[in-house]
């Protein structure tokens, strides 16, 4: 008698996609592309992978998109909570904190979402926060999250390395690059990683962070 065979069914899917964020001295740019995929479908070609968390912090999210959708609900909420309580917004810092222990929280059964935050710290420089599923983090200058990561890490590392984190006395991590360049390179990424990455293209979605506010840019991917 041969043994029955169960369907195989996990509660998490992989959507695909990609984030990247790049820290400046006095500003931030957090991009992502808009496709959703599962397996070899298109789910759609607009789909937005960035949420403003505070008036200075973004989070770019790649991963499971329900998953990601309930963590959003979750910050938001405690966001709430902390501006009632203290009458103010969180840092990019403090939400970094938030985002952490949210993750950690769930380790067991975590949310399956890679997110990268990126926005302005209390002193107006560029900050960049790069995650694991169960809120490893860690404040780098730059950094790209999901399905194309593996594809733009290299590039970027290569354009722009950061100093050594052993290194005394400690270097910044900001990036020397001026906005525009920054905003150019991170088009470049995306352009390269939809030639060879499925689940990245359609279009890549740019939040650009300075004192003077926040400013969108969108540019076109390939659609195959």
């Amino acid at each position: 008698m041969t043994t029955k065979e169960h369907a195989n069914w996990s509660p998490y899917d992989n959507n695909g996609g990609t984030c990247v964020a790049i820290a400046g001295a006095d500003y931030c740019v957090i991009a992502a592309d808009t496709r959703m995929s599962t397996g070899y479908s298109i789910l759609t070609r607009d789909y937005s992978k960035i949420s403003k968390l505070a008036d200075k912090s973004f989070m770019a999210s790649s991963g499971f998109q329900a998953d990601v959708k309930a963590l959003q609900k979750v910050l938001s909420s405690r966001h709430l909570i902390y501006q009632h309580q203290h009458n103010k917004q969180m840092s990019c810092p403090a939400m970094a904190q938030l985002l952490s222990n949210t993750l950690y929280y769930k380790r067991f059964f975590p949310y399956y979402a890679f997110n990268v935050l990126g926005g302005l710290d209390s002193e107006g420089k560029g900050c960049v926060f790069t995650y694991d599923a169960v809120g490893s983090y860690e404040r780098v200058g730059y950094s790209a999250q999901g399905s194309g990561a593996t594809l733009i890490t290299p590039f970027l590392d290569n354009q722009l390395k950061s100093p050594s984190p052993l290194l005394l006395p400690a270097k910044d991590a900001v990036t020397p690059l001026s906005e525009a360049e920054a905003v150019d390179l991170v088009k470049t990424c995306f352009v390269s990683a939809t030639e060879r990455d499925i689940y990245t293209g359609d279009s890549v979605e740019i939040i650009i962070l300075n004192a003077n506010g926040v400013r969108r840019e969108s540019e076109q991917l390939r659609k195959d």
